[in-house]
């Protein structure tokens, strides 16, 4: 996955403040380090491997182990089942052992298939075989097939 082919919409505000458009949650907010890679990410599984943004949402609650904590983005089937979980980190945080484990934890309650974890330099995309109980590394997202699972 190479993030520079992406094109986000960012504005100046009056105060001096950065915002970047969200066009899942269809407003402008704060551009930090962290959103933009969940924005170039967005754009990335849109543009390039055709996950409809209508499928996506982004920091969606959810209960894990009795507290509340938000997935950066949850990517949905057209049946409306979860199938991917995207963490995303600012590009100096590494993707390591500890982004792993929280992505395994919110993996508890949505039970998806593919989990990616980013940080704008480093992709990290694991497929999730319940059936054989298994892990694997995969090199590039799958393509969005309509209600396949990835």
């Amino acid at each position: 996955m190479n993030m520079d082919t992406t094109d986000i919409q960012v504005r100046d505000c009056d105060d001096g403040r950065r915002e970047v458009l969200d066009p899942v949650r269809k407003r402008w907010v704060a551009l930090t380090p962290e959103e933009w890679v969940r924005q170039h990410t967005i754009r990335l599984m849109h543009d390039r491997y055709g996950y409809p943004l209508e499928l996506m949402q982004v920091e969606g609650a959810i209960t894990v182990n009795g507290q509340t904590r938000r997935c950066d983005i949850v990517v949905f089937a057209t049946d409306g089942q979860p199938r991917i979980i995207v963490e995303c980190k600012r590009p100096d945080v590494p993707i390591n052992q500890k982004v792993c484990d929280q992505a395994c934890r919110y993996n508890t309650v949505l039970q998806v298939p593919l989990l990616l974890l980013t940080n704008g330099r480093q992709q990290i995309i694991i497929e999730i075989d319940y059936r054989q109980r298994t892990l694997r590394q995969l090199s590039d997202l799958p393509l969005f097939l309509n209600n396949v699972k990835p």
